[in-house]
């Protein structure tokens, strides 16, 4: 597999408290038809925090009979307890997803020395190649270039980072530390380009739930020397990119899934719907762009 390009954090529908299998199934078609690259399936987007492990590991087993090998699937498996991401990365595995995308431990903030444990731990257990989620904002723990490094060069099975701090110096630092064979994706939709252009292979992708042939043809021309298509892509989706963030993720691309009739509106607590104001621009937005 190819772990370069676009790929979707797709949203986890729920229809009655429960999981919504077919809206999933069919949202997951949609993505392939439009041209995506790859998904992950429970991330940030997806509401793993409030997934029971039951449904968490469900998600991944429908996303990948869905798939059925055509692009990879990195499946969410991270977890702030080293045990529990070790169960979870072991589910993918036998599910079948092709890597796992494992977050850096929120809350208990451990030192690069526990961090290079905590992952050194999980591939022992579940030898399965894997992405390094960096999230500062979500987690407080911002993974520097030195450690990441560290990780790559004593852990075979870590092959790249999703890199979602938005600053491209210390993306170009982990480049610089880790070399080309290291890969980059960017978790930060407004610096797809951009990291691009630093030696990054693709993005993780909020806005490309709504947008997926927008986003994969903005990868595209990229890698085809057509910068000025890339560029003209990169400005056109960036009003788009900024409504997916007038509240909390994943409520407004959950949102505007539902406006566009991709699946039916629901959050798990404590996320709840959009104040009436920020629904309202989501719309004008949406509207502007032909997509409700």
């Amino acid at each position: 597999m190819q772990f370069r390009g676009a790929f979707t954090a797709l949203v986890t529908p729920f229809k009655n408290n429960q999981l919504d299998e077919d809206a999933y199934r069919r949202l997951i078609e949609w993505q392939l038809e439009q041209g995506i690259d790859g998904v992950v399936p429970c991330g940030t987007t997806g509401e793993s925090a409030t997934l029971t492990h039951e449904e968490h590991k469900r998600a991944i087993s429908i996303c990948v009979d869905q798939v059925k090998g055509r692009v990879p699937v990195i499946a969410g498996a991270g977890s702030n307890c080293t045990s529990e991401a070790v169960d979870l990365t072991r589910h993918a595995k036998d599910a079948g997803a092709d890597a796992a995308l494992l977050i850096t431990p929120y809350y208990n903030k451990p030192t690069p020395e526990g961090l290079v444990t905590h992952f050194k731990t999980i591939a022992r257990e579940v030898p399965i190649p894997f992405f390094i989620y960096n999230v500062p904002g979500r987690t407080s723990l911002n993974v520097l270039p030195g450690t990441v490094a560290r990780i790559f060069n004593e852990v075979p099975e870590a092959i790249g980072i999703k890199e979602a701090t938005g600053d491209l110096k210390q993306v170009t630092e982990v480049v610089e530390a880790c070399g080309p064979d290291f890969i980059v994706l960017s978790g930060d939709d407004f610096t797809v380009l951009p990291l691009l252009c630093v030696g990054g292979h693709g993005v993780i992708s909020v806005t490309s739930n709504i947008v997926p042939d927008m986003m994969h043809s903005l990868y595209s021309a990229y890698q085809n020397n057509n910068q000025e298509e890339a560029k003209r892509l990169h400005h056109k989706m960036a009003p788009l990119c900024r409504a997916m963030f007038l509240e909390t993720n994943p409520i407004p691309v959950k949102t505007s899934l539902a406006l566009m009739g991709r699946i039916e509106l629901e959050l798990r607590l404590p996320l709840v719907p959009m104040l009436e104001d920020s629904e309202g621009r989501l719309k004008d937005i949406l509207q502007k762009y032909q997509l409700i």
